[in-house]
């Protein structure tokens, strides 16, 4: 899916289909794939957060859901 930090790619939300443009980070990591301090990112505009959430919470992946704005100024 989409990272917000890939310069070559648009800010726009990861639900399929969807072109609006993304306000939060969903951070997340497959603990069978990942190291525990890895995150994956997808992000969501307003109408997807709460389903993208629960399809990654219901498998224990999500981490930590935070605004775009509060991503990019951590550094992330």
């Amino acid at each position: 899916m989409n990272s917000p930090n890939s310069a070559d790619s648009a800010v726009i939300c990861s639900a399929k289909g969807c072109r609006a443009a993304a306000v939060w980070v969903l951070a997340w990591n497959n603990p069978k794939l990942h190291t525990p301090d890895r995150r994956k990112t997808w992000l969501a505009c307003d109408a997807h957060r709460e389903h993208l959430s629960q399809f990654l919470g219901v498998r224990g992946f999500l981490k930590d859901v935070v605004t775009l704005e509060e991503w990019e100024a951590s550094g992330r």
